[in-house]
């Protein structure tokens, strides 16, 4: 569990990113923040894993005040995924990339190689194993990163734009993936602007705008009030654009899931009949 309780944050150049944040993300929850630029998403994760520390209020991890402990600690729990990946590549290969954490948290070898060839082939990199990262493009060094944290399956894993540079066929994959890890209750946090993949998770949606959280709440309900999306300078999903156009026709406003959406047009069209 992750118990945020009015925590404050700034920079050394005095640009104040957090002011009174407070939250509480429950095991297997799966979160996504979201917000302008500047809007304190990737500062507020960077104190779960102790990159930063709190000037005041605290961050407990299942308990633990990360002031008082070490990164490389918390690391072991806590797996992120930064936005850039070479800020966290640094292997001759990705082989040797995705099997570092795993030899530096005292894996033995065969697990250490079942665990980077299972990485490999969960984000399509195998062909590119004696690879080095630093020859793949921006999108499969991203996924270089994703698969050296996955692989030691840390029970919370932070993911900073993770879609960035993805296909559509690495989206679905990431979703598909994600969902899985919620189901084994896994925790899994993502800052992103991409708001029509959300929609497509329909997660609990954290808001914020200017170090402050403005909206909390479940993506169907949040991703469609433009009231609350125009704070944090969100567009709503194509699908909740629609309805809202639509609304004076009967149909619901809530509506991001394009299953849903074709049942509710479907239903429209008959009664029309």
């Amino acid at each position: 569990m992750i118990e945020v309780e009015d925590v404050y944050f700034t920079y050394p150049n005095g640009v104040e990113a957090l002011r009174g944040v407070s939250l509480t993300i429950k095991n297997g929850d799966f979160v996504a923040i979201m917000g302008e630029n500047g809007a304190g998403k990737t500062t507020l994760v960077k104190h779960f894993n102790g990159l930063l520390k709190s000037a005041s209020g605290s961050v407990l991890i299942d308990g633990v005040d990360t002031r008082k402990v070490s990164v490389a600690t918390l690391a072991r729990k806590v797996g992120f995924v930064f936005q850039n990946p070479d800020n966290q590549l640094f292997s001759e290969t990705v082989e040797q990339e995705i099997a570092f954490a795993l030899k530096n948290f005292g894996f033995k070898e065969r697990v250490t190689k079942r665990r980077v060839t299972w990485a490999l082939n969960l984000l399509g990199l195998a062909q590119y194993r004696k690879t080095s990262p630093f020859m793949l493009s921006g999108g499969e060094r991203k996924r270089v990163a994703l698969a050296s944290v996955l692989a030691w399956n840390p029970k919370i894993l932070i993911l900073d734009e993770p879609t960035i540079g993805q296909d559509y066929h690495q989206k679905e994959k990431l979703r598909q993936f994600i969902l899985q890890m919620k189901t084994q209750r896994k925790t899994t946090i993502i800052v992103t602007h991409d708001v029509e993949f959300v929609a497509e998770c329909n997660p609990r949606v954290l808001l914020m705008r200017e170090g402050r959280i403005v909206a909390d709440g479940e993506a169907q309900n949040v991703l469609t009030n433009p009231e609350i999306l125009i704070k944090a300078s969100i567009v709503p999903p194509q699908i909740a654009q629609i309805f809202i156009q639509l609304s004076d026709l009967g149909l619901p406003k809530d509506v991001i899931d394009v299953y849903e959406a074709r049942e509710k047009l479907l239903k429209v069209s008959e009664r029309s009949k």
